[in-house]
């Protein structure tokens, strides 16, 4: 643990120091790039101003992925277990994905208002498809051998009991893995949904400095952003490990092999 800790201030104080670098290399004015003291001084000085922005922009992204995670396993059970569903349901979420979502965020704004409802539907749908996507997956690479010997053992017509117990379970990593995507990239949808019209938010806040040429403060809400980012990614990933003891990350696989 103290190990990471001294890796993560060390990578903050580079990147602090490459910071102040280009910003002392490139005799750049403070309207275009400010040094990280100056948004350092922002960040104390306007800290409940962020904060008060930056739990509107949480409650947005943790609300879209709750819903979208629900939406998305419900998506993936139905394409796995019904013929019907995947005739019907994989060639539209296969074709969602060729709209750009940015470019709905104006018609989710015109029909859901200017509130937190057009911010929660952009992060549900950004959620939504590597969710769908990788429970999917998982769900339809369940070893066979697995399956075949749960029907055989299983009483007639508890196809469930085999989806519960087997399936489901078989296919937690991959979910684990949409839902990681998920997290990283739920700040998207909700940012997205702010700039395009809100009242409130990070996003909001970033465009009404930029538009008063507070450059300061905008870094400053940027940097609230990736932290809120950063975290949520985390405590994602620490919920998975805690959840899926049986499915140990091992990322030194490919440096052994």
């Amino acid at each position: 643990m103290k190990a990471r800790l001294w890796r993560a201030l060390l990578t903050l104080a580079g990147l602090l120091l490459v910071w102040q670098g280009v910003v002392m290399l490139g005799d750049l004015p403070p309207y275009i790039m400010p040094d990280p003291l100056a948004v350092g001084v922002r960040l104390w000085r306007d800290a409940g101003l962020l904060l008060g922005h930056a739990a509107v922009t949480a409650l947005e992204i943790v609300l879209g992925m709750l819903l979208g995670t629900v939406l998305g396993v419900l998506s993936a059970l139905a394409l796995g277990y019904s013929r019907r569903a995947r005739r019907w349901l994989l060639p539209v979420l296969i074709a969602s994905q060729a709209v750009p979502v940015f470019a709905l965020a104006p018609l989710l704004v015109l029909w859901l208002g200017y509130g937190m409802g057009s911010k929660i539907a952009m992060a549900m749908l950004v959620i939504y498809f590597p969710v769908t996507a990788n429970f999917y997956d998982g769900l339809r690479h369940t070893p066979g051998g697995w399956l075949d010997l749960a029907r055989v053992m299983a009483p007639e017509g508890r196809r469930w009991a085999v989806l519960w117990h087997i399936a489901i379970p078989a296919a937690l990593p991959a979910f684990g893995s949409g839902l990681r995507v998920a997290a990283a990239v739920a700040p998207i949808g909700a940012v997205l949904g702010e700039w395009v019209g809100a009242s409130a938010g990070l996003g909001y806040l970033m465009l009404q400095a930029n538009s008063r040429m507070q450059i300061d403060l905008l870094f400053a809400a940027l940097l609230v952003l990736a932290v809120l980012a950063v975290g949520l990614y985390f405590l994602v990933d620490a919920g998975l490990r805690r959840l899926l003891p049986w499915h140990p990350a091992n990322p030194a696989t490919l440096e052994n092999g």
